[in-house]
């Protein structure tokens, strides 16, 4: 474990692995989701829990490997509008899933980035299977919220991380530019990054679920190793043979047009479908 066991975050941290079955972590990249879930999946491997994982980069490549979403390709190194919404569509109908197959020991963590319309559908009230499990005090969004020196902390890490990457996912990680440009999306201007604002923002977005705001101004230790490091067993929730053509052929019916898909991606702040 990389966090003082006298910190509020260990705590925190503490509780979930005992008392939750699914925990989202929300927010931007650059902001220490990763560390995060590798602590809370080492955490609750301790008491005995089987650890789950969604992670928005490890479901979405299966999307665009598929013969439906090689229709549509990466557009200037950005997932295409189609491909995020399936993604979106896809994980509602998975963590159902996964809550009925699964034994109540069993711990699902999720990474949930929200920002253009990556896995929002969690987020949002929907008349299906999967919300009520989504709204119960069982299930938690954290928003991890770095102090400004820390997200400036983050982002030099990431910029050397990509120079010399020490786990594979890190050679997927958005570069700096990327970041600052994600944030001014956010922010909706020019301003610096401000803490407040990202929180009201990601809360916002959360109003229908059970959320809590994780303010850190530590630089936790990682050392030689990567935030993505997870060394406990885990099992990653990822889509089965069909799911990525079935998810996929659902967005094109319900955005049948260009325009519709761009009006959705652009919609992502939205605290309801």
């Amino acid at each position: 474990m990389l966090l003082d066991e006298g910190s509020p975050l260990f705590g925190t941290l503490t509780t979930l692995a005992r008392e939750a079955r699914l925990v989202f972590f929300a927010g931007l990249p650059g902001t220490g989701k990763s560390l995060l879930i590798r602590e809370l999946a080492h955490l609750a491997h301790a008491r005995g829990r089987a650890i789950h994982l969604l992670q928005w980069d490890v479901a979405r490549p299966v999307f665009e490997a598929s013969p439906a979403g090689q229709r549509y390709p990466l557009i200037d190194g950005v997932t295409h509008g189609v491909i995020r919404l399936a993604v979106g569509r896809w994980a509602r109908e998975a963590v159902r899933g996964w809550h009925d197959a699964e034994p109540p020991a069993a711990l699902l963590i999720g990474e949930t980035p929200f920002i253009g319309n990556r896995l929002i559908e969690l987020a949002r009230r929907e008349a299906d299977s999967a919300e009520a499990l989504l709204a119960t005090p069982a299930t938690r969004f954290v928003i991890p919220v770095p102090s400004r020196a820390l997200r400036a902390h983050l982002e030099a890490e990431r910029e050397r991380r990509a120079r010399e990457p020490r786990h594979p996912r890190e050679r997927e990680d958005a570069p700096p530019a990327v970041l600052r440009a994600l944030w001014r999306e956010v922010a909706g201007d020019d301003r610096p990054y401000d803490p407040d604002v990202y929180r009201r923002v990601y809360e916002m977005i959360l109003v229908h679920r059970w959320s809590i705001a994780l303010p850190s101004d530590a630089i936790l230790p990682v050392g030689a190793g990567s935030a993505y490091d997870v060394r406990v067993p885990v099992s990653d929730l990822v889509p089965g043979p069909g799911d990525a053509a079935r998810a996929i052929a659902a967005v094109e019916a319900s955005h049948p047009t260009p325009a519709d898909v761009t009006r959705a991606i652009e919609g992502w702040r939205r605290a309801s479908g």
